[in-house]
């Protein structure tokens, strides 16, 4: 048996080898041995005669072909040549290829700031980005410009003029502006306005380009009934241009303006979050990414700050408003789920914005703000929430913002906007094309129609078998009406021929009984 399988394994690689040779063009594949190298092999049949190795094979070779049918070729003389493969396929360099192509294509990030004015939205924003995005000496001396100007205004319009001075024409004139102006413009409401500022940062290669969406204006009016209003018509109007780009034919310069998180700037009162507060959030958790900050927070102790923070969740929270919420990931780790529960942990984030550079105790320069009692550090976590909005906003999720806005509010707005326009997705175009199921389900459509036809004519039939039915019953109740009137007025005239009859009857007796009797009349000749 040894022998055997020795054989069996010496005429099975041989052949092997040659075939695919002769398959591969003269290259052998990396598994088969060569001739060469199955002669090296060690057999257990060294020990036998020549003769009776010979033998054994050409009885292998003749009961082999005996059950193929076929007669193998002479297979001699060809040369086995090794072939391997060098390297690796380069599929591994499919996030190289990414990295190159977000280089070059650079980054975005949409970002919307709204707060009530002098809680230090601008600051906030140049130290985030480090940069001076907003002018903030130049934003005072305009502020204070306005405030002289108003103030010059009011004088003027409060000091005592004598009517009678001045023209009949021009105190008509003035007096129709003001009636004109007072209808126009509610004097306890300020108009919400809508600005976007653009700036290109670049760090280490990477450019991002920053779009700041303000909305000056906002919570700064007495009444500030639908101050939210212009804001979200804003986010809206911005996902229109998204979706009518997506149905445009050149699809290839679509520019994404659709807002990618909202900062909301919660004034440090300690107490609780303001009626306006509440209806702004409810208004725009669905449409975007959702963060709220509490401003100058330096004027809070620790112990007020984390008291403020629990009540400013526990309002959100009943009122069902979402805030954004960092993502986890099976395949992240233990660090990476924790850093994300914490910044989810932290929400409101309490922070202190400066660009100032500031002295601490040991020399150290940092950004922060400088007091009698000591320096509030902007990048010291100890100090504020500052490094945790950074890394939420920035460092870490940026790319998860943007995702959410893509795959989440976005297609939620889409949804619902098609549906308002009663646009209804065909889910059979998904589908793919297979014609042993597509014959099965014309089939099905066909034996449906079948069915639908023939209950229709059944239904036609057995309509028509009861009007039929319903005539022949209403002919049959007249005809036995009117057998029954004929049958009536013939009884009532019987009835009046035999009172007639009655009636001679006894005309004829009273006749009888009232008449003498006549006398017989003697004739002449008796």
């Amino acid at each position: 048996m040894q022998a055997e399988t020795s054989v069996e394994d010496f005429r099975s690689t041989s052949l092997a080898g040659t075939t695919s040779g002769v398959a591969n063009g003269g290259v052998k594949l990396e598994n088969s041995p060569t001739i060469e190298e199955t002669h090296a092999i060690p057999d257990a049949s060294e020990g036998k005669p020549t003769a009776e190795l010979e033998t054994e094979v050409e009885s292998e070779q003749d009961a082999n072909q005996q059950q193929t049918g076929q007669q193998l070729p002479q297979q001699t003389g060809i040369k086995v040549l090794h072939h391997r493969v060098s390297g690796y396929v380069g599929f591994a360099n499919l996030p190289k290829q990414w990295h190159r192509k977000s280089i070059r294509r650079g980054f975005s990030l949409n970002l919307l700031c709204v707060g009530q004015k002098g809680l230090g939205k601008s600051t906030l924003i140049n130290t985030l980005f480090n940069k001076p995005l907003y002018d903030l000496s130049a934003a005072a001396t305009a502020d204070l410009a306005a405030l002289k100007l108003g103030n010059a205004g009011d004088r003027m319009a409060g000091a005592d003029i004598d009517p009678s001075q001045q023209p009949r024409e021009e105190l008509g004139t003035q007096q129709q502006q003001q009636q004109e102006a007072g209808q126009a413009r509610d004097p306890t409401k300020v108009e919400v306005k809508i600005e976007t500022h653009t700036t290109t940062i670049e760090e280490n290669g990477v450019a991002l380009t920053l779009n700041v969406i303000d909305a000056p204006g906002f919570g700064d009016g007495i009444n500030n009934a639908d101050a939210w209003v212009p804001i979200v018509r804003e986010i809206d109007h911005r996902f229109d241009q998204y979706l009518d780009a997506e149905n445009r034919v050149d699809r290839n310069s679509i520019e994404d303006n659709r807002v990618h998180a909202c900062l909301y700037f919660i004034e440090p009162t300690n107490h609780s979050l303001k009626a306006l507060d509440l209806e702004f959030c409810k208004a725009v958790h669905q449409k975007c990414n959702l963060i709220p900050v509490i401003a100058k927070s330096d004027i809070l102790t620790d112990e007020e700050i984390e008291e403020f923070k629990a009540t400013i969740r526990g309002q959100l929270e009943n009122e069902g408003i979402e805030l954004f919420e960092p993502p986890q990931y099976v395949l992240d780790d233990k660090e990476t789920a924790a850093r994300s529960l914490q910044l989810h942990s932290q929400m409101p984030y309490a922070i202190v914005g400066s660009t100032t550079q500031v002295s601490t105790a040991d020399g150290r320069q940092v950004r922060g703000r400088a007091y009698p009692w000591g320096v509030i550090e902007v990048d010291n976590a100890a100090h504020s929430d500052f490094v945790h909005l950074r890394d939420l906003l920035i460092k870490v999720y940026l790319m998860e913002l943007r995702r959410k806005t893509e795959n989440v509010l976005y297609e939620r707005y889409r949804s619902e906007k098609l549906g308002f326009l009663n646009i209804k997705q065909d889910n059979s175009v998904f589908k793919e094309y297979d014609p042993e199921l597509k014959q099965k389900e014309e089939k099905q459509l066909h034996e449906a129609k079948l069915a639908k036809l023939e209950a229709e004519m059944k239904a036609v039939f057995q309509q028509k078998v009861n009007e039929k039915e319903k005539k022949l019953q209403k002919s049959e109740a007249e005809l036995f009406n009117r057998h029954k009137e004929m049958k009536d007025k013939l009884t009532k005239q019987l009835k009046a021929l035999e009172d007639k009859k009655h009636q001679l009857e006894m005309s004829l007796v009273n006749q009888s009984a009232n008449s003498p009797a006549q006398t017989k009349k003697k004739g002449f000749l008796r």
